[in-house]
């Protein structure tokens, strides 16, 4: 999970799920000023991320998402209480009606 750098919408929405089982937050951030469609962000505020609780997942999200994971040296050592990962394709690779299904047996 941890060792990409990326993630991709769908293992977003799985890593999130599986995370949330364990008590960690995962923030979806918006580094553009564009919230994206159907899932909550919040807009880049180091701030207010740092008052989120320590071990949280953020997930940087730019335009294309090359932006994002080339700063993301630079977000790990801003927040070394966190982990931190970008999302690939950023908002061009979005689909705001992506669902995960659950698989039948």
């Amino acid at each position: 999970m941890f060792e990409k750098d990326e993630w991709t919408q769908q293992e977003l929405f799985k890593y999130t799920k599986e995370l949330d089982k364990q008590g960690i937050k995962v923030v979806l951030i918006d580094t553009v000023l564009k919230p994206l469609e159907k899932i909550e962000t919040i807009t880049y505020n180091p701030y207010e991320m740092n008052d989120y609780p320590k071990g949280s997942v953020f997930v940087f999200y730019c335009d294309t998402g090359k932006t994002t994971k080339e700063r993301l040296n630079y977000y790990r050592n801003k927040f070394p209480d966190y982990k931190c990962v970008s999302l690939r394709g950023g908002r061009g690779y979005w689909r705001p009606n992506y669902q995960l299904l659950e698989e039948m047996n």
